[in-house]
């Protein structure tokens, strides 16, 4: 169904959430603290947290306010299974397989206890996270993952749609064990309401233009004043490139985007057979993913990667109505049934990926710390590892999950297939298998299935 883009709102925030009305004092004049966080995303308010929890002097700077990037942009899954493809990670890290799928886990375990414990309204549904296939083909890929995910001591059931709970255009998946949905809007602004009744001192509007060592100390610059440290975590995710001081090749930028539908009755919903309503992620190349949210609209997005090619990133940016249109597309084949429900809104946000689709952490020298988590998969590794980081800092000592990631020399590969030309080419290929695997088919059969269930209730 073509729609009209001018109806459609295109946001440069984020759909789940307003921005704060309360934001804090940027960085005036000279600022002196023990350990300084750059970057007020989830990795920078779970280390930060973490650091006031154990007496620590911790200072946040953030360029615009805490949760602005993508923390409070993507589609609101915690996962509890590793990033990237698993059997792609087996055969090029057989050694680390058990150890980055027991962090996912215990990553998972961790952002369900804060929200917990830090009572978090944000609509968190431990429902889990499912790997979906759309063919045959797919569900052997799927098959495959899970026996690794097991095999390293990861939960996971495999399942027909019917047995997962997982709409009918799906042939199967495999559902984690650990996990679910939320709202990444509302869990930022709780994780920041934390962090501001802390000990921690936050200076928002403070875009740090320059990170430098002088003699024992670091000079982070920022354009109302100076930051000066004894420690600096690094926590920056997409927006690390723009010093010099962050490792070479550590990540790059990627810019994704996420659609929102108008609401739809519950009993449409239902009639998917999607009765858990768990979030699904397809088997493509670049995955796409759909998810049913708490006021009963459908979020779903990714499909393509777009790469930032320079920085500063650019800010404020809307996502592309074309794209959008693309991913409307997609929605309404793989769910034929809901042809007539309509786009409400789209926004986008710079996510960061590693050269190996892992997470990374390490130090620089004595007392620059660094991390780069989830590569666009879940939002609980970030947070989990800033607080191993930060226990790190305080005691000197490594928890095993964060020795599991932890490079003891910042240097990384090139990036393969991610130039413009090599992203296309991926996009491309998913493109071509969905020709020919018969999902269309399977989305008819599965709308027709659809339909007689709504006729019946």
């Amino acid at each position: 169904m073509k729609q009209d883009m001018t109806k459609i709102k295109l946001h440069t925030f984020s759909g789940w959430i307003d921005p704060p009305t309360d934001l804090q004092p940027a960085v005036s004049g000279e600022v002196t603290c023990d350990i300084a966080v750059i970057g007020g995303g989830v990795g920078g308010m779970g280390t930060a947290l973490r650091l006031a929890e154990r007496g620590q002097d911790v200072a946040v700077i953030e360029a615009e306010f805490c949760g602005y990037g993508s923390s409070s942009r993507n589609g609101g899954h915690i996962s509890g299974a590793p990033g990237g493809d698993l059997r792609m990670l087996k055969l090029f890290y057989p050694k680390q397989m058990k150890g980055m799928v027991l962090l996912a886990d215990h990553a998972a375990e961790y952002l369900e206890g804060k929200i917990r414990d830090l009572e978090i309204d944000c609509d968190y549904v431990p429902n889990g996270l499912s790997f979906g296939a759309i063919s045959p083909i797919q569900m052997m890929r799927v098959k495959s993952c899970a026996k690794i995910l097991k095999d390293a001591g990861g939960r996971g059931q495999v399942g027909t749609a019917e047995e997962l709970g997982i709409p009918r255009a799906f042939v199967g998946g495999m559902r984690e064990g650990v996990g679910g949905m939320l709202n990444p809007g509302q869990l930022c602004r709780g994780l920041r309401g934390a962090l501001l009744a802390s000990s921690a001192r936050v200076y928002e509007q403070s875009k740090v233009t320059d990170v430098r060592r002088e003699g024992d100390k670091v000079v982070i610059t920022t354009p109302g004043g100076t930051v000066i440290a004894n420690k600096v975590v690094l926590s920056t995710n997409a927006y690390a490139g723009e010093w010099d001081i962050t490792p070479k090749r550590l990540s790059i930028p990627a810019w994704i985007i996420e659609v929102e539908t108008e609401p739809i009755a519950p009993e449409r919903i239902a009639a998917l057979g999607w009765t858990s309503r768990t979030g699904v992620l397809s088997q493509h190349q670049i995955m796409e993913h759909f998810r049913v949210t708490e006021r009963n609209t459908m979020v779903f997005g990714v499909r393509r990667l777009e790469r930032g090619t320079s920085y500063p990133l650019p800010k404020d940016k809307a996502p592309d109505p074309g794209l959008v249109q693309e991913l409307a597309d997609a929605f309404h084949t793989r769910f034929p049934s809901l042809a007539d429900v309509k786009v409400a809104q789209a926004w986008g946000g710079w996510i960061a990926i590693t050269s190996s689709w892992i997470s990374l952490a390490g130090k620089l020298a004595d007392n620059v710390w660094y991390s780069c988590c989830c590569n666009g998969h879940g939002l609980a590794q970030a947070p989990y590892i800033g607080s191993l980081i930060a226990d790190n800092i305080v005691d000197g000592t490594m928890h095993e999950d964060l020795e599991c990631i932890w490079l003891d020399k910042p240097k990384f590969p090139p990036f393969l297939m991610m130039g413009k030309a090599g992203l296309r080419t991926i996009w491309a290929l998913d493109r071509m298998g969905d020709k020919f695997n018969g999902h269309k088919r399977r989305a008819r059969r599965a709308a027709a299935a659809a339909a007689a269930a709504v006729s019946v209730s």
